[in-house]
This record gives C-alpha cells, structure tokens and sequence, in this order.
C-alpha cells in the first residue's frame, strides 16, 4: 500500500487567506478533539466510566460549539462543504444534533446524563471520529494528499464508531426526558419528537457516510 492515499485536492479559485484560515481551524479543532479523547482516557482509569462528566463537560461543550463556523464556512463558498462537496444537509443534521446532546440536554439536566456510562462512550465516538475527520481536512488542505492509514480510519471506522455515539446519544436523550417532564411537559414531548427524528435522521447520515466510502474506494481502485 501506498503511503498516501488519492483524494480531492482543495477547490480550484479558493483562496490563500481562505485556505489559511480552514488549515488553522482544521488543525486548532483536531488539537481541541485529541484534548477531549485525552481527558476521557485519562479519567476512566481515575474515576471510573460513570463519573467522566464533572472533568470534561464544560470543555466538550465549548469545543463542539466552534463547529458553529463549519455551516458558516460553507457561506463564504470555501468552506469545508465546499472543499470535500459535503451535503450543508448532513452537515446540519450532526451540527444541531450535537448541540443539543451538550446545551439541551446534558446543561440543563446534568443528572440525566453525570453518572451515565453512555456519556463517556458518546464523547469517546466524537473525539475519535474528530480527531481523525480533521486531521484528514489538514492533510487535504496543506498537501492535497492524505496518508492511507488515515484515510482508511476516515471511511472506515464510522462502523463502529457511528453506531456506538448514536445509540449513547439516544439513551442521554431518553433519560432526560424524565427531568425534563418535570420542568415543563411540553420540553418532555419536544425531546420524544427528537427520538422519533433520530431513526430517520441516522439513516440519512449513514447512508451519506456509505456512499462517500463507495466513492473514495472506487476512486483508490482505478488509481491503483
């Protein structure tokens, strides 16, 4: 095997202050998402997989919100939509989805999701997948070419990866709706809307992730 991987080069016409700017936000938000995997990593041993929400909560809160300026890359016409043809739909869909695990969900009703072990096992599917989408954009957008081990890890890992944060996702959302009946009846039955969106919300975002494997190993077929 190679040791880089054929992939789409950056947008022709993008340019060098756009390009600077998404190299520094890419490698800035890998950096932030390895800091993230790294405090989990380190407190389960310390605490135990229950108890990670106290030392990490706050910080993936704030890291997952700068990923805000992801949907307004794409406004500026090159954005990360724009340079890896991502749908600005899915881009959305985990957007919103996220923000609301880490403002709707575990801010306002810390008792759903403290001494959850779906908690743990939701950020350590985010970080890892971050980690890796980034460092894959920085790559892309210093060189235009990506290293194969990365790139596998990129198309591949969703596997387990998508499946282990949707279904973590879904139980901290079904716990909260609990406390959240409590506070107002309506906020309970906006979070049962949010379930039922999820089943098919899900399928879009997989079937997304499929197809774009489907090209990249056509594209690595024809190229070897």
């Amino acid at each position: 095997m190679s040791s880089t991987a054929p992939t789409t080069k950056p947008k022709a016409g993008t340019s060098t202050v756009a390009q600077t700017y998404l190299l520094s936000y890419n490698a800035a938000s890998a950096l932030l998402w390895t800091a993230v995997l790294g405090r989990v990593v380190l407190l389960v041993p310390l605490v135990g997989l229950t108890n990670v929400f106290g030392g990490v909560d706050d910080f993936v809160r704030w890291v997952q919100t700068l990923a805000l300026a992801e949907i307004g890359q794409g406004g500026i016409g090159a954005g990360i939509c724009c340079i890896v043809r991502a749908p600005l739909l899915t881009t959305l869909m985990q957007v919103a989805s996220r923000l609301l695990l880490v403002w709707g969900i575990a801010y306002p009703f810390p008792e759903s999701t403290a001494h959850s072990p779906a908690f743990a096992g939701m950020l350590i599917a985010w970080s890892v997948t971050e980690v890796i989408r980034y460092s894959y954009f920085v790559f892309l957008l210093s060189s235009g070419k990506v290293p194969a081990i990365l790139s596998w890890l990129r198309y591949n890992t969703f596997y387990v990866l998508y499946p282990l944060g949707i279904s973590c996702e879904c139980w901290l959302v079904f716990r909260a709706t609990g406390p959240a009946a409590e506070l107002n009846p309506l906020i309970a039955y906006g979070l049962w809307a949010v379930l039922a969106i999820y089943v098919p919300g899900s399928y879009i975002l997989y079937s997304h992730m499929m197809a774009q494997r489907r090209r990249v190993m056509r594209g690595k077929k024809r190229a070897d």
